[in-house]
């Protein structure tokens, strides 16, 4: 696969201003022709410092029929994405527009060169990890990362219990708003089993539902409303990172860089 790692390194040649020469940082250009596009890689003179500078040699790399010129507008940050699309149109490459008219282009798109990241979440109330991760992959903000993110989210509603952890899941029975009598299922985590120990008894049965217990695959991310488990380590035998149950879009966001950042290293 050829995805330029930037759109700088990307020029589009349709008029000749300069001649020949092309603009000092284009390492590859999306030619017009009359029957569409065709996609070049190219070596420049750069024994001088000019910014137009001479084309020793070029390439095609995907000729006219090859090549797609994707209709819409996209965010070229989110690289994930422009493979995906890139693979949905079954063309060897497509040619991409952002939405600040800058382009770049797909070539053979592949996926299994991404890094698989497996995210752990439960819901309802939102799932706020997920949706975190999905809002800054949107975003275009894991762009340089070549990463894919895997969405793993449990349903609560689906685990059959007499009491569940809070109102603000929309639960009638729930640890934060009824008095316990004993003998209840407990949907819940360490954090529910010490509250119900401490104020009413060892008289229970908790069903854990904490996104941890769920990990299957690494690298994996995840959520947890105990800090002590915060950060990178192993789960189940899977390697992955651990960010706290009200952690902020900056704090995920550096907990997958950093967790990548090991995982790559290793």
């Amino acid at each position: 696969m050829i995805f330029p790692e930037h759109c700088k390194h990307v020029g589009h040649a349709f008029t000749k201003p300069c001649d020949d020469k092309v603009y000092f940082l284009s390492r590859w250009l999306l030619r017009d022709t009359p029957g569409g596009h065709e996609v070049l890689e190219v070596t420049l003179d750069q024994t001088k410092k000019d910014m137009m500078q001479t084309i020793l040699s070029s390439r095609v790399l995907a000729q006219e029929n090859e090549v797609y010129h994707y209709p819409e507008k996209v965010n070229i940050h989110n690289r994930t994405l422009l493979v995906e699309l890139a693979l949905d149109t079954g063309h060897r490459c497509t040619i991409f527009t952002g939405h600040d008219e800058h382009q770049t282009f797909v070539l053979d798109p592949d996926l299994s060169v991404f890094l698989r990241i497996h995210v752990y979440d439960v819901s309802p109330p939102r799932p706020s990890l997920s949706s975190c991760i999905r809002e800054l992959e949107n975003a275009g903000l894991f762009g340089d990362l070549s990463v894919k993110f895997c969405h793993h989210i449990r349903d609560i509603t689906e685990v059959h219990a007499d009491v569940y952890p809070c109102r603000a899941a929309g639960f009638e029975r729930t640890l934060d708003a009824d008095f316990m009598q004993g003998g209840e299922q407990v949907a819940g985590c360490l954090t529910a089993s010490q509250f119900y120990t401490e104020c009413y008894g060892t008289d229970f049965r908790l069903i854990n539902i904490c996104p941890l217990e769920c990990v299957r695959e690494e690298p994996f991310i995840t959520r947890c409303c105990r800090k002590e488990r915060e950060g990178i380590g192993s789960w189940n035998g899977q390697s992955g990172t651990v960010v706290h149950w009200g952690a902020d879009p900056v704090k995920i966001y550096e907990a997958v860089r950093g967790m990548v950042t090991r995982w790559r290293s290793q």
